[in-house]
Order: structure tokens, then C-alpha cells, then sequence
């Protein structure tokens, strides 16, 4: 939109307060580009007709100077922008509200963005008369969840120093009901087995809520019985098992932070939640410690998309709002430096959350302990950002990859999986069955077609990639860049050659060093791409008829393993009598009737 076409629609905008929204028009639909609050949405839309008066309403809120590149990306999201959208509200803190719900739901591109913590692991205890514990990104409903953790694997350890200590479940439900005898976990250890009554579920409940009070930041209801047990062994001269308890109880203490002790100020009851931010790029961390009664009892991270050139106060106030929009606030607040948003500062006053910024005491180092949690991340090798600077593209935190897989053109599979922040995001893992034909070139294009199509259509419920991986060299990337072209899907595309691992786009080819951070990631979203089409490739070769279909002797799950070996019917049939009867469950007579038969 022009200086002009901003002015003749502010025109029409009220003068109240609200929220509006930048958007771009596409055939699938509206795509939102920006979310703002206003006490007038009419004057502050206005202000956008010069990109840097709309940065300066903007920057009048957070007391911040309107100048430099915020500026210069205000003013390429108005360009960008074909209409603009409001919705009035009865108070400046409603408005505050529904812009945290509306950015929550729309991710849009120029605003700070508080992304979903659900991929973090969690520990919980579940709702049933005899709790089962078990690590989860997905708590049951009803269930005693503790977390999120940042570290899976010290999770994985706590959770089974936890089973062998107090002998809690782990099994699913179906395995636990209408057993006879206990299982293997019994056996080890690491269950009392309650389910066929060797311990009660009194006792048992017990043994529960001392788990539980380790996870409430009671170190001790764990970390002793493990100490205690480690010097049993060393007095036993077992000492591999007493190093191996010593490892897990530095695992253990080491667990809450080392923060432990009271949390200065306020009474005993109120809670408190301590928050540190780092910004790099266009990515920030907030790091938030969470107090109950006076005691740290719970620590997470939130990973934020934060617009080029975001100081750490604009992403406090964004996280403020969109973080405890969906939670309760806390009785006071410790940041690490002042918001600077007058509206949040208002509704945070009205909701009687103390908020303070200490400058030494206790009080101080755990806001420099949030602080040292948010800035963990930059410590890691950052393959997404060093993906970015080698591609030259924007930050690529989503990332789908493709593979086809077929045998000689028959049961031809595409895969669609996704990774987010480098991980894999297997509930986002699409495959789709594709025509048979033997061409390498003509199945990939069908399969990226039939993914940009639903993108923009508006039929796939998942965000668009901010770049995608196709599995293949320079044949299987035009193809990619020609159904995308076709669709008119405007989407980042890039190849990974197995052979030599060579990196292909449309303008050169990358041959990168093996410990490259950015190959690293590439590669995972490679190979994982090429297992999940395998997989399913597999899955409808076994199901379909084949020649081996009344063979005598050849029942479903031998069928299975003679495809396996020689990879087609063609293969068993080339297979020679020696060979057959190398397959497990092929006797002498068997292999003679197959290779009679075929």
C-alpha cells in the first residue's frame, strides 16, 4: 500500500481503542502481516502512511527513538501490505489482550512472536489410583505435569533414577490391566508391580507423592536414597555401580538449577516468576524461574521470532502479554530490565502483579541466573542461523523435506516431513501415494505440487516452511522449483545430493565441510525424509498381491521376509535355491516350491 491508500483507510477507521491488522490478499486467503494495538486506531494507522511516523507511533509506546532498520522494515510491511483490518474494544486492556490472542494465532511475520513450548518435554504423573510416570510433550488431561525441561536426556535420567528409587510404573494402560504376574520392569527393578498386588496402593501412593515432591524443587527426595545407595556400593567394592550412581546424582543435583533456597521478598504464599531474555538476530529466549511458598519449583525457556532489530525490552513486553494471556500471573515479577510498555505496565497494575527490576541481593542474582538460562542458547552450535548466512535466505526455523521411493516405478511413495528448530516435528509428517511411474523427475514434481497446491488452496492446516529440502541432485531440484512455479507457491527450495553431499540451489552448487553446522541440519531433514518414504514404501509393497500369493508354504510374514531380502518378486524369483533357503522359516522344500512355482 501507497502513503495514499493508508490515509483514505485510516479515514474510515474509528477513533477508539482497538486493534488493527495489516494483510496481504492471495487466493487461499488473507495472510496477516502485522498485528498492532492502539488507544485510537484511527490516528495510529494514519501514521503509517510515512513508514517512519508509523514507526514512531510505535516507538512512542516502548520510548524508543524512530530511526534505523525497525524503521526500514515498517516501511517494506506497509508496501507489502493490500488491506487493512480493525477490531474496536471497550478498554486499552481488552485491546492489549486481543492483540496477544491475534498474533498467538496468526504468526505474523513483523511482529515479535512467542512460539508453542509444547515440543519441550515434560514429567507426569497421570490421574488413575496407581500413577504412572513417564516423560510427555503432550500431558493427559488430568494429569500432575511438571516442566517444561529444556534437556530430554537429564529428564530420561531423573525419570528412571525415580522408577529404580521408588518403584513407579511406567507401562501404558493396556499392559498394566489383567495382568498374572509381573513384568520385566519388576524384575529389574524398576517397578513394585502394584498391578498384580506386590506392593498396596496405600504404600504405593506414598512412594508417588515423595517423587512428586522432588519435582516441587525437593532435591533431597531424591538425591539421598541415591547417595546412600552409591556409598552401599563402594563399601561393596561394586565400584562400576557406584559410578554410575555418582553420575546420576550429579544429574540429579544439578537438575533444579542449583538455585535452590528461598526467594527473597514478598510472604511465603505469593508466587513469584524471575525472567531473563536474550536476543540474537531475529531470534530471542526468555528464561523464566518460577517460585512457589519461597522456593524455585519450576524452570522453562520460550523461544521467540523476533523481527530484525527488536531491543530485549520490546520482547519482554510482547511475552508478557502473549505468555500470561493463556495463564495465571504471578504475584510479582522479577525482569532483568524495565518493559518500557505503558499498556502492559497498566494491565499488569490492575491485575496486582508487583513488578521489579532489582539492581542487587538475591533478588539480583536470580534474575542473572534467568538471565544465563536465556543466553544457554547462544553457547550451542547454531545451525539454523549458520544455514541462513551460507543460503543468504532468512532464518529457515521450518524446514519440510521431500523423498520419493518406489521399485522400478511400482508402489511409488512421496514423504513430506517437517523439523522445527532443527528437531523433528512428527505430528506436521505428511506421505502421500503417488501414480507409478519410473521416473524420478516426474514423481517429485508430483509430490511438491501436491503440497503447494493445499498451501495455497488454504487445505493444509500446517504454517508454509520457511524453506524446503528436497532429497536429490540438480534433476530432482528443478523439478521441485518447477511445480512450486506452476503452483505459485513462493517458498525457498533447496537439493541435498547423497553421493557426495553436495548441497544444490537454483543459482550454484555448496560443497560444504563435513562438520559444517548447516550441512548437519540438512542432512538430518534428508535422511529422515528418505526413512519415512521407505517406510511407507514398504508398508503398501508388503500389502499389495504378489506372485508369491499360494505358494504353498509362503503365509504373510514370509512373504514379508523374502521381499525384504531380494528387495521384489523379481529378486526371489532370480534367487537361487541356496539363497531361499538362507531366508528364516524357508526349509529345503519350500525354497524348491518357490523357485518352481516363479
Amino acid at each position: 500500500m501507497d502513503a495514499d491508500a493508508v490515509r483514505e483507510r485510516a479515514d474510515d477507521l474509528p477513533s477508539e481503542p482497538g486493534v488493527y491488522q495489516f494483510l496481504e490478499r492471495r487466493d487461499a486467503g488473507d495472510v496477516v502481516l502485522y498485528v498492532g494495538k492502539a488507544v485510537d486506531v484511527r490516528d495510529r494507522v494514519r501514521s503509517y502512511a510515512d513508514a517512519r511516523g508509523g514507526e514512531a507511533a510505535s516507538a512512542h509506546a516502548s520510548g524508543e527513538a524512530a530511526s534505523g532498520p525497525r524503521s526500514e522494515r515498517i516501511a517494506r510491511m506497509v508496501e507489502r501490505a493490500d488491506a487493512i483490518d480493525f477490531a474496536v474494544t471497550d478498554t486499552e486492556t481488552q485491546a492489549l489482550l486481543l492483540e496477544a490472542n491475534l498474533v498467538k494465532r496468526h504468526q505474523p511475520r513483523y511482529n515479535v512472536r512467542l512460539k508453542d513450548d509444547k515440543s519441550y518435554p515434560l514429567v507426569q504423573f497421570t490421574d488413575h489410583a496407581v500413577p504412572r510416570i513417564e516423560v510427555t510433550r503432550d500431558p493427559e488431561e488430568g494429569a500432575a505435569a511438571y516442566g517444561p525441561y529444556t534437556d530430554k536426556g537429564d529428564v530420561e535420567t531423573v525419570v528412571k533414577a525415580i522408577r529404580e528409587v521408588y518403584g513407579l510404573r511406567g507401562c501404558s494402560d493396556h499392559k498394566y490391566r489383567n495382568r498374572d504376574r509381573p513384568c520385566l520392569d519388576y524384575e529389574m527393578g524398576l517397578c513394585t508391580a502394584p498391578c498384580t498386588g506386590e506392593i498396596g496402593e496405600t504404600e504405593y501412593e506414598a512412594d508417588v507423592e515423595a517423587a512428586r515432591r522432588f519435582f516441587e524443587g525437593e532435591t533431597g527426595a531424591l538425591a539421598d536414597p541415591i547417595e546412600r545407595e552409591m556409598e552401599r556400593a563402594a563399601q561393596e567394592q561394586n565400584f562400576e555401580r557406584a559410578a554410575n550412581l555418582r553420575d546420576r546424582l550429579d544429574v540429579v543435583e544439578a537438575f533444579h538449577g542449583g538455585a535452590g533456597g528461598a526467594v527473597a521478598g514478598g510472604d511465603d504464599a505469593a508466587t513469584t516468576d524471575v525472567l531473563g531474555v536474550a536476543v540474537e538476530g531475529e531470534d530471542a529466549t526468555v528464561a523464566r524461574l518460577h517460585a512457589e511458598r519461597g522456593q524455585l519449583v519450576e524452570r522453562d525457556q520460550h523461544h521467540l521470532d523476533a523481527p530484525e532489530n527488536e531491543s530485549p525490552a520490546d520482547v519482554l513486553a510482547a511475552f508478557l502479554v502473549q505468555f500470561y494471556a493463556e495463564r495465571e500471573l504471578p504475584d510479582r515479577l522479577l525482569l532483568p530490565e524495565h518493559h518500557g510498555d505503558e499498556d502492559v505496565a497498566a494491565w499488569l497494575d490492575a491485575a496486582g502483579v508487583e513488578v521489579a527490576v532489582p539492581g542487587a541481593g538475591r533478588e539480583a542474582t536470580l534474575v542473572d541466573l534467568a538471565l544465563k538460562n536465556a543466553h544457554r542458547r547462544s553457547g550451542e552450535r547454531d545451525e539454523l542461523g549458520a544455514l541462513a548466512d551460507a543460503l543468504g535466505v532468512d532464518r529457515p526455523t521450518r524446514i519440510e523435506g521431500f523423498d520419493v521411493s518406489h521399485a522400478q516405478g511400482k508402489s511409488v511413495v512421496g514423504s513430506d516431513v517437517c523439523f522445527v528448530d532443527g528437531s523433528a516435528e512428527k505430528p506436521d509428517y505428511r506421505r502421500k501415494k503417488l501414480s507409478e511411474e519410473n521416473d524420478d523427475y516426474a514423481n517429485m514434481y508430483r509430490l511438491v505440487k501436491w503440497r503447494a497446491d493445499r498451501a495455497v488452496e488454504g487445505r493444509d492446516d500446517r504454517p508454509d516452511p520457511d524453506l524446503l529440502l528436497i532429497d536429490g541432485g540438480e534433476g530432482q531440484l528443478d523439478a521441485a522449483r518447477e511445480a512450486l512455479a506452476d503452483a505459485g507457491w513462493d517458498v525457498p527450495v533447496v537439493a541435498l545430493a547423497k553421493d557426495e553431499e553436495l548441497v544444490v540451489t537454483a543459482d550454484r552448487t555448496y560443497d560444504w565441510d563435513d562438520d559444517a553446522p548447516q550441512l548437519h541440519v540438512l542432512q538430518r531433514v534428508r535422511d529422515e525424509a528418505h526413512r519415512f518414504a521407505v517406510a511407507y514404501h514398504q508398508t503398501l509393497r508388503d500389502d499389495v498381491g504378489t506372485a508369491l500369493d499360494g505358494v504353498d508354504g509362503v503365509g504373510p510374514e514370509l512373504r514379508k521376509r523374502l521381499l525384504r531380502r531380494f528387495g521384489s518378486v523379481e529378486g526371489v524369483r532370480e534367487a537361487s535355491v541356496e539363497d531361499l533357503r538362507d531366508v528364516e522359516g524357508v526349509g529345503e522344500a519350500t525354497a524348491e516350491t518357490i523357485a518352481n512355482r516363479l
